[in-house]
């Protein structure tokens, strides 16, 4: 499935990059699984398979289908939304982080994360906004879009990283790897990007193509 949803994407074949993990994979998976006859913990096997496929492959093929999109008068520079994504989405992550070593005092899910502070929410989320916004001038976006679009994939790269911290609480692992020396894995790193890349294609495909 990995080298299929890429070579869509390669293509540019969109209506099909769009479905065929949310529909057709998630459909060949059980079925492929049924027919092994083990039928022990069937659901939950099932539903693993099916979201680690839908958030490794699915969710962030979206980033490099950002190069297909074809926007007039921005040709040739789609690059530079993949770079604007990366950037707003993963300052926004450690711009959370610092605002909340410095001033964080009220947890927003103290159970899941304690270190995940409402400050450093507020704090990172504007901040990497606001950097967002500085950087229209290398995208197709006015300046008050690119604010907006920042704000948007900030919250869905929050989300990301909140849903991946219960998965990993819920596993009893603090990362998902040790790829990177005491940062843990590569999707530790990408877990925002998880969530963001997917909506941030959409609403480009949506008002500038």
């Amino acid at each position: 499935m990995l080298p299929i949803q890429y070579i869509l994407v390669g293509v540019q074949w969109y209506n099909l990059l769009a479905i065929f993990i949310p529909v057709y994979a998630f459909l060949l998976i059980p079925t492929r699984m049924a027919l092994s006859g083990d039928t022990h913990h069937f659901l939950e096997r099932m539903a693993k398979v099916q979201w680690s496929v839908m958030i490794a492959i699915y969710c962030l093929s979206y980033a490099p289908a950002l190069l297909m999109l074809p926007i007039e008068g921005f040709e040739g520079r789609n690059i530079n939304l993949l770079l604007f994504l990366m950037i707003v989405v993963q300052t926004s992550d450690v711009l959370q982080y610092v605002f909340g070593k410095l001033f964080g005092k009220h947890p927003i899910v103290p159970k899941l994360s304690p270190n995940k502070t409402i400050e450093g929410f507020f704090g990172g989320i504007i901040s990497a906004s606001l950097i967002g916004m500085m950087l229209w001038w290398a995208t197709p976006f006015t300046w008050w879009a690119a604010f907006l679009l920042s704000l948007v994939i900030t919250l869905a790269g929050f989300a990301g990283g909140l849903c991946m911290s219960a998965i990993k609480r819920d596993s009893g692992v603090k990362d998902f790897g040790t790829m990177i020396e005491g940062h843990g894995g590569m999707m530790d790193r990408m877990d925002s990007l998880c969530f963001a890349a997917p909506i941030f294609f959409h609403v480009i495909r949506y008002f500038y193509v």
